[in-house]
């Protein structure tokens, strides 16, 4: 035991340490970006690729090796193609990270209009996706929305859910007191382990949110539940009151005076 003390104490330094910390930290984060997607498992051949050339050598197959070795000049813009979803996600992370992050608050009365709207949407089994832009400037995931720039209300937002409204498929738009846009179609999340019962909505729902700090309420047609996500996860079965609390646990709620 004192021999490898001494070891350590001879080779290893405060920088080595700092060194392999920050490279298991990076690892870390990009095992929980690929977690549920396919992307694990082309992570996992890659791997065995670059072990089979790091053995080649060894056990004499030369060809494998020339092989491997003339494939590897292409490796890293393979890898930039493949994982580019995910490379955007971790720039992403990065650019959100609380040190850049602004505070983001909603008044209570837009809160209560959203709680609403919700409650009477899930009663009806109508079903709806309102997005709450945070830091994020998520307009340029925006594709085929209409342009609505408006107060928010219930009554726009169960005029916008509707079955016979052009717009109620896609997702409405808040930025700070105003919804501007509706009928907005968002990418789809692509992880493999989202339950069945699931749709589209929430598929949506999970996709905006695992690219930007956004909080979606989803309000499930076929089941009439509500629920909130977060950081590609989902809250599900809210009730009116569950559903303001969830919300001012991950937005402040600013109080609007009489």
């Amino acid at each position: 035991m004192t021999t490898i003390l001494e070891f350590i104490k001879s080779y290893v330094s405060i920088i080595d340490v700092i060194d392999v910390a920050f490279i298991s930290y990076v690892i870390y984060r990009i095992l929980l970006l690929l977690r549920g997607t396919r992307a694990i498992y082309m992570l996992v051949t890659i791997m065995i690729l670059l072990l089979i050339l790091s053995l080649s050598d060894f056990l004499g197959l030369r060809v494998t090796g020339w092989v491997l070795s003339n494939m590897s000049g292409y490796l890293f813009l393979a890898l930039i193609i493949i994982f580019q979803p995910e490379l955007r996600r971790a720039l992403a992370f990065i650019g959100e990270s609380k040190f850049f992050e602004r505070s983001v608050s909603l008044n209570s009365q837009i809160v209560d209009e959203l709680v609403r709207t919700a409650t009477i949407l899930a009663n009806r089994q109508l079903g709806a996706l309102i997005i709450i832009q945070r830091n994020t400037d998520i307009s340029h995931y925006v594709t085929l929305g209409q342009k609505i720039d408006s107060v928010v209300s219930k009554d726009l937002l169960l005029s916008i859910f509707i079955p016979y409204s052009p717009l109620h498929d896609g997702a409405v738009l808040l930025e700070g007191t105003r919804l501007t846009y509706a009928g907005c179609i968002l990418p789809l999340t692509k992880r493999e382990d989202i339950a069945q019962q699931y749709g589209t909505r929430h598929r949506a729902a999970i996709g905006i949110t695992e690219e930007t700090d956004a909080v979606a309420i989803v309000v499930s047609e076929e089941r009439g539940e509500i629920s909130v996500t977060v950081g590609g996860k989902i809250i599900p079965n809210l009730d009116a009151n569950t559903l303001k609390e969830t919300l001012a646990e991950i937005i402040k709620i600013k109080k609007v005076e009489d």
